[in-house]
């Protein structure tokens, strides 16, 4: 039997759908510090800084961090025993999350499900790519992709109502346990697809000659610094994400704390504005973008990020500074639609500007850069200017650290509008020269 058909089309749709749930209870496991962020601080007794640091900087430090390596260790041996590994230790993490009784061992347990979520995605796109042939593989990794959203939806919805009648202890335990089944699941009845299955199932041809060699990490690196326009998506990516990545952890502390909703009621209206808008938005986005740049020139792959922003920003004040519970989530509900625009543009630019053997690296790099400053210190910077505001605002200084998210989405506008000039100088230069 040839190697290409090994797999058969039920197996390839099934190991999607299985990485799918991975991908959701990833996020599950990942957002749940979120709709229980004031029922934790209550039980602890911390601080607003401290809880960002639960949500935000260390966990994604050494997400990020191990992220690269693990990809590494992917590309060499069994990767569906890496993600059943993977699922295993953040469920088991996640589980033992609720049996912390002080601020430290939920640090280090959060930091647990960190190190286990970093060996899930690499491989995931990896086993997608021998799944699925190139013309197929754009939807795959899209389908794929909706687990974010899933994944914010369940944990909001699950994590909120449970608290409501079991406690936040339980709550970590009840999304927690059903990931170890999940973890034995994927390791007895995925498939591990052979390597290059996709190419040779399409009928791809083998190229005559060696590919060229990958350059070393350092020559990425001084290549992406020196690129005007990567430097300028790069820090406007992490910016938006910063933005992004602190709202959706700190909105809903704010409309338990300040508005004294039930974190079920806002579990629900959250996984409603979140789960399903954020999904829509990064799905039209991208056909915008294709559309727009395809019809008026590259420039439109920043410039249409930006404009949603600049759309989000005046209602995302409102939202932190709304009177009402009701007006604070009608303002929040276009933000969180539009949350999501800058991922398929800012992918796809990258993947555009730079060369073939490269683009590994520079995906990577792109993808730890935002992160570091995205989901590490997204959630961190609004507990740390809570605190800083408390003494003179009290329990009103989450709306004030909440502003700096409206800072980052402005600073990040920015840096999209002065990239799509630079590409669109670079075009119009090309068809002087033409």
């Amino acid at each position: 039997m040839s190697t290409a058909s090994t797999i058969s089309d039920g197996q390839r749709r099934y190991t999607l759908f299985m990485l799918v749930v991975v991908f959701t209870s990833s996020h599950v496991d990942r957002q749940i510090m979120g709709i229980l962020g004031q029922p934790i601080k209550e039980s602890l007794m911390i601080s607003d800084t401290q809880l960002g640091l639960l949500s935000g900087i260390m966990f994604a430090l050494f997400y990020a961090t191990l992220g690269m390596p693990m990809a590494m260790w992917a590309d060499r041996n069994n990767r569906r025993n890496l993600i059943a590994f993977s699922v295993f230790l953040w469920s088991l993490m996640t589980a033992l999350c609720g049996m912390a009784s002080n601020f430290l061992q939920l640090l280090l347990l959060r930091i647990g499900v960190g190190v286990g979520e970093a060996g899930s995605n690499p491989p995931s796109h990896s086993m997608i790519a021998d799944l699925y042939p190139p013309e197929r593989r754009a939807t795959a990794m899209a389908i794929f992709g909706t687990g974010v959203n899933w994944g914010i939806l369940l944990g909001f919805l699950v994590g909120g109502w449970v608290n409501e009648f079991f406690g936040w202890r339980a709550a970590f335990l009840i999304v927690g346990v059903p990931g170890i089944a999940l973890a034995l699941l994927v390791r007895f009845t995925v498939p591990e697809p052979p390597r290059g299955r996709a190419a040779m199932a399409s009928g791809e041809p083998l190229p005559s000659a060696a590919p060229p060699l990958a350059p070393p990490f350092r020559e990425v690196v001084r290549f992406m610094a020196g690129h005007g326009i990567l430097r300028h998506l790069i820090f406007a990516s992490a910016l938006v994400a910063f933005a992004g990545y602190a709202a959706v952890i700190w909105v809903p502390v704010y409309l338990v704390r300040i508005h004294g909703l039930g974190t079920g009621m806002v579990g629900t209206y959250l996984a409603l504005i979140v789960g399903f808008g954020g999904a829509a938005g990064i799905l039209l986005a991208g056909r915008l973008a294709d559309r727009l740049s395809a019809a008026r020139g590259p420039q439109w792959l920043p410039w249409i990020v930006a404009l949603a922003n600049l759309i989000s920003f005046p209602l995302l004040l409102w939202t932190f500074l709304a009177p009402t519970a009701q007006g604070a989530l009608l303002g929040f509900a276009v933000p969180a639609m539009l949350a999501t625009v800058y991922v398929a543009p800012s992918f796809a630019l990258i993947q555009n500007e730079v060369p073939v053997p490269m683009r590994a690296v520079a995906a990577a790099i792109n993808l730890f850069i935002t992160n570091i400053i995205g989901l590490g210190l997204g959630p961190f910077s609004v507990g740390f200017f809570s605190d800083l505001f408390a003494p003179w605002a009290g329990e009103e200084s989450l709306r004030f650290g909440l502003m700096v998210t409206g800072v980052a989405l402005l600073w990040g506008v920015g840096h999209y509008l002065r990239c799509g000039v630079l590409l669109k100088r670079r075009a119009e230069a090309g068809a002087v020269t033409a």
